[in-house]
């Protein structure tokens, strides 16, 4: 938890801009150093207090949901699927240990939201982590999507089926298997569908998907199969 605080605090200071921002952080680091109850109960208040800056709602979320408060749950949710990836990671990585039960129903709606896939990656992540009930039918429903879908976003897609296969689940075999058409994701469906079988993974047998636009989840420099 100390690199992980560590980490955060790095980042948000290098994106603090004024003077003011700079001596508000620093009094923020000064109350979590505290670590009494008195100081938890106004980092609580930073949470729902109007007009506080994100870099504090999520400092204060971290600290208290390390702490296992769960009135850090909702923030977290909240920046679970943030535009920023390192929001993201962070928050799932605080959710996982704080142990709600309302996590994977969380994540799980998220990791389904079709408004919301280009940042689902990390609520996906969770629900693998997580292995809840909520697991396996978010991330069938999300990856069966991204293959209906005329403009996929792969990553999502393969997070999906890498985290099918690590789940290991039968319920999960039709999508993976339909997945393994894909050229894109073929090896990686083959190698969950011989994790979930035991059977030996079968590889480039995939068709090639009809061009279109990336998704904005597609990693940096992957080609497109046209």
């Amino acid at each position: 938890m100390d690199d992980e605080f560590r980490t955060l605090t790095e980042r948000v200071r290098a994106s603090l801009t004024t003077p003011q921002e700079t001596a508000a952080h620093a009094s923020l680091l000064a109350l979590v150093r505290q670590g009494t109850p008195a100081a938890r109960e106004q980092l609580a208040r930073i949470l729902v207090a109007p007009e506080q800056p994100l870099w504090a709602r999520e400092t204060a979320a971290f600290v208290l949901g390390s702490a296992g408060d769960r009135r850090a749950f909702e923030t977290l949710v909240l920046l679970l699927n943030y535009r920023e990836p390192a929001r993201c990671a962070t928050a799932a990585r605080v959710l996982a240990r704080l142990g709600d039960p309302r996590t994977a129903r969380a994540a799980a709606a998220l990791a389904t939201n079709p408004l919301r896939t280009a940042y689902s990656l990390h609520p996906i992540r969770l629900l693998v982590e997580l292995r809840a009930p909520e697991s396996v039918p978010a991330l069938v429903a999300a990856l069966e999507r991204q293959l209906a879908a005329r403009d996929r976003h792969w990553a999502i897609a393969r997070a999906c089926v890498e985290g099918l296969g690590a789940i290991g689940d039968e319920r999960a075999i039709p999508a993976l298997t339909a997945a393994a058409r894909h050229i894109r994701l073929s090896a990686a469906a083959s190698a969950a569908l011989a994790r979930i079988t035991g059977e030996g993974a079968v590889t480039g047998g995939g068709a090639p998907e009809p061009a279109g636009r990336a998704g904005p989840a597609e990693s940096v420099g992957e080609a497109r199969v046209p």
